[in-house]
């Protein structure tokens, strides 16, 4: 049975309504519930960005703070860097906090009070000579590369399936849309690559990101680190070795070169333009599946006793790519107020950037998410009809052949610009009856008809195989996972596997 967390135990300035799928269900029905939290992300993302792995890691970067004071030569005991580490995971009182808080309208300085309150021997030299930044800064970069590895993670998963699909249907002829009108076509596998190609992009840019996100490190309030070469005596060269200590216990191979009491917020907007990029690809990939639902040529997978409609019981809606285009929607908007951050941080820093990081970083995280797990989900049960697909090739094939009937006229003798003004005449009388009297393409039997076109009549039903128009669309495929997709995917081995985990 579900644990009961009941609200009124924890003070209302640090409750968090977190709806953890069936594990922790908050007894509360009259307060909002993002859905962001309640409805679409996994319950790792939603930990990630949890505070009780935020203030974790604030606790954490103390500890190793304190440790790293100490080994540099600073009056610091063994003893007090070890009650510091025993309690890191100790539960935080998050009323005591937030009467903490509420006394000094500051909330780093109520988690300083708390934890040395839990730590009292340590208490003296916790915190000594950062400033705030110093754990809130550290922590979020911390959160945002674990953050990055589940996505980067979700979009090669994303890949992995979309490549095994691609393969299968490589060869499967399918009519294809420029300006969202018949055009040459091409093949179903084909145009997976096209989504696939996209979130590879994604994939690189998320990596790359990643491996080259820095840790903001020790420079005090306006970073300059005045404080911690104040605490070494004038030593520069011990305040360089504790920024390289910290930076490497937190897994990071350098800290920021310069920062003011803030790393600058120039990372956040490059952050979120990256997975504003990883939007718009789900976007355009869902859109296109809703596209190809209303032709009846691929459906989104779809659940035994799913309902499309409360009113309409035949409807058969893709509601989950239609949620990947609203969330890619929201993700796509991000990195704008990112920019207007990062343009009015004045000086060193103002506070502005407090509030709205707090809304943009995590729910950035969590709609991207809840992305890859859709797109992943989509992928793993795309639902191909190919008697539809035929079909729809077989109405617009006969004006796809009509270069190829032109080339092959003008192989026997004929004049081309005379043979262009005919077929466009014919084109035109088969395209009216097709769309003014509903009935299908007659330009074959109108050329069949036409002496003009007598050196061709026997090689008329050959112009009619779709695999003459689609050109090396079967082998680009081929090339494509072997050459692009394969190499991307291969440090992920032993980690692609399993079904995504959907929740609504």
């Amino acid at each position: 049975m579900a644990a009961i967390l009941d609200y009124n135990a924890v003070n209302r300035a640090y409750a968090r309504l977190i709806l953890i799928k069936g594990e922790v269900v908050l007894n509360r029905t009259d307060v909002y519930l993002s859905p962001l939290i309640e409805r679409w992300p996994s319950q790792a993302m939603m930990r990630l960005w949890s505070p009780d792995r935020k203030f974790a890691t604030w606790r954490h970067f103390w500890t190793e703070l304190a440790r790293a004071l100490m080994q540099l030569g600073l009056p610091i005991s063994q003893d007090q860097v070890a009650e510091l580490e025993r309690n890191i995971h100790t539960p935080i009182d998050y009323a005591r906090v937030a009467e903490l808080e509420k006394q000094k309208r500051h909330d780093v300085l109520a988690h300083i009070a708390h934890y040395g309150e839990v730590c009292p021997t340590a208490k003296p030299i916790i915190h000594l000579g950062a400033t705030s930044c110093e754990p809130t800064d550290n922590t979020d970069l911390i959160l945002i590369r674990d953050a990055l590895d589940l996505i980067i993670l979700g979009v090669a998963r994303t890949l992995h399936r979309l490549a095994s699909f691609a393969r299968k249907y490589k060869d499967l002829a399918t009519l294809a849309f420029t300006h969202i009108q018949p055009a040459q076509p091409t093949t179903v596998g084909k145009r997976a690559t096209l989504w696939m190609f996209d979130l590879l992009l994604d994939l690189e840019a998320l990596q790359s990101f990643r491996n080259n996100l820095m840790f903001r490190g020790v420079k005090g309030t306006t970073g300059t680190q005045a404080s911690f070469l104040a605490l070494f005596d004038g030593d520069h060269t011990k305040v360089w070795e504790l920024e390289k200590k910290m930076a490497a216990v937190f897994g990071f191979s350098c800290p920021y070169p310069i920062t003011g009491q803030t790393y600058t917020r120039k990372t956040d907007h490059q952050l979120l333009s990256v997975l504003s990029g990883l939007g718009a690809s789900a976007h355009k990939m869902g859109l296109d599946i809703r596209l190809l639902q209303f032709l009846k040529e691929v459906e989104e997978p779809r659940e035994k006793d799913q309902k499309g409609s409360s009113a309409m019981p035949y409807k058969r809606n893709p509601m989950r790519s239609e949620r990947a285009c609203a969330l890619g929607r929201f993700l796509i908007g991000q990195p704008a107020m990112a920019a207007d951050t990062h343009a009015t941080q004045i000086f060193e820093r103002t506070l502005d950037d407090s509030a709205i990081r707090r809304l943009y970083l995590p729910e950035a995280f969590l709609a991207a998410d809840a992305v890859t797990i859709l797109l992943q989900n989509i992928a793993e049960g795309l639902i191909v009809y190919p008697r539809m697909i035929e079909r729809h090739l077989r109405e617009e094939l006969p004006f796809m052949a009509s270069e190829e009937i032109i080339a092959e006229m003008v192989k026997r003798g004929g004049d081309r610009q005379e043979c262009h003004t005919r077929l466009a005449q014919h084109s035109l009388a088969a395209g009216a009856v097709v769309k003014e009297e509903g009935r299908e393409n007659d330009l074959f039997k109108r050329l069949q008809v036409d002496s003009y076109f007598a050196p061709v009549h026997k090689a008329l039903s050959d112009f009619l195989c779709p695999e003459r128009f689609f050109g090396r669309a079967g082998l680009q495929v081929e090339e494509f996972l072997e050459l692009e997709v394969q190499p991307a995917l291969r440090p992920f081995a032993g980690k692609l596997e399993g079904a995504a985990d959907l929740h609504v």
